[in-house]
């Protein structure tokens, strides 16, 4: 049995947020219907394409998913969506601040439609606070708090994360929101309103940074490149090897001693870094000590050799790298999928459970792909009717 299986979810978001959260919802089993707007999410329109001409982004966040169109401007497709959302167990969006209520269908007017709703509202800065309701995506919520002031070297420009951190870690916690909402509506019977913002959900992420700074009295840099974001952690770095980067890093003065026995260099056995205090006040030291023995090995034996000393290390992968790397493939989070169409490439699933196996991802839907069948099998609603909506532009 899948964990989700027979729990109905109308996802109304775009982009990634609340996309991913209920992407995640699907392959655990749950019945996932987008609903987007006439024109489509976005991310349909991205001209990073596959082959088959299909946006890769979309695809990566939106298989598995039934794909419906519907106008929320629209009395007509408002009613709609006030009926699905009377029979489904969970509503996840992320659309504008308000969009919701102002369309007549916000968590006060679907929860009285039908008490067991959850709503997971996916927002930049929550419902209060000074910043509420000011839209937000995943570059300007970096800057907002602070995650581009600790990215980057401590003389260059603020920097973004390469990936979309926060819009992911979002929706995790948007995903994690629901769960518990499910759970809990297991011994009330009731549904409710669940709500993460993109703020709040990457400030966790800083807790290495703050302490650092808070330990410093302010002095530590904001941005440290690849060093420890507290200065508190050395050798910690990425550092050139012969063919390309490396990671490492030596949690504890035993780590350092097993390192030093590698470089076999007797400039390693300087008192002055026997212990993390110390290295942590000759950093530039360290670093160009550790560099000098790594640029002399290819990438993949510096791992072999410092696995082998149970050093914390990882040699710095390109993108490339990482499709073709086999624990990767193993896993199955980047998954490769084949159907009657062909093959394509989209997400599995970073959760495993035990007792429920993952719902193999099919290929995303074309816009409004399914919006009849979805009209017919979950409302019951006629070929006239169904003529009705679309003649009105609601559909």
């Amino acid at each position: 049995m899948n964990a989700l299986e027979g729990v109905k979810v109308i996802c109304l978001g775009q982009f990634y947020f609340a996309p991913y959260c209920s992407m995640l919802m699907a392959r655990l089993g749950a019945d996932v219907i987008k609903i987007e707007s006439m024109a489509g999410d976005p991310y349909r329109r991205s001209p990073a394409v596959d082959k088959d001409g299909t946006s890769v982004q979309f695809r990566f966040v939106n298989s598995g998913k039934r794909t419906m169109r519907l106008d929320l401007k629209n009395p007509a497709g408002q009613e709609v969506l006030r009926k699905l959302a009377g029979q489904a167990d969970v509503v996840v969006q992320n659309l504008s601040p308000g969009a919701m209520d102002r369309f007549g269908l916000g968590y006060e007017q679907l929860s009285a439609v039908n008490s067991r709703l959850i709503m997971a509202s996916g927002t930049g800065f929550g419902s209060f606070g000074p910043y509420a309701g000011e839209p937000a995506m995943d570059l300007t919520i970096q800057a907002r708090t602070a995650v581009m002031s600790t990215t980057g070297f401590e003389d260059g420009a603020p920097v973004r994360t390469g990936p979309s951190v926060v819009d992911f870690m979002a929706g995790t916690h948007l995903l994690a929101g629901v769960l518990a909402a499910l759970y809990q509506r297991t011994r009330t019977g009731r549904g409710q309103h669940v709500e993460v913002s993109l703020q709040d959900a990457i400030i966790p992420a800083l807790t290495s940074n703050i302490a650092g700074y808070i330990n410093s009295a302010g002095a530590s840099p904001e941005r440290t490149g690849n060093r420890h974001g507290g200065m508190a952690v050395t050798p910690y770095n990425a550092y050139e090897a012969e063919d390309g980067w490396v990671t490492l890093l030596c949690p504890t003065d035993v780590h350092w001693k097993r390192l030093a026995e590698l470089m076999k260099d007797p400039a390693a056995e300087d008192e002055r870094f026997a212990l993390v205090s110390g290295r942590c006040a000759n950093m530039d030291e360290v670093d160009a000590l550790v560099g000098k023995w790594t640029r002399r090995h290819p990438k993949d034996a510096l791992a072999v050799m410092l696995k082998g000393a149970n050093i914390p290390c990882a040699p710095v992968l390109t993108l490339p790298e990482l499709l073709e790397d086999p624990h990767v493939r193993a896993r199955g989070v980047v998954r490769g999928v084949s159907d009657e169409q062909g093959d394509f490439l989209t997400l599995g699933s970073p959760l495993f459970l035990s007792d429920s196996p993952m719902v193999e991802p099919t290929r995303s839907g074309s816009l409004g792909q399914h919006t009849d069948s979805v009209l017919v099998e979950e409302l019951g609603m006629s070929p006239d009717e169904i003529a009705e909506l679309r003649a009105a532009g609601a559909i």
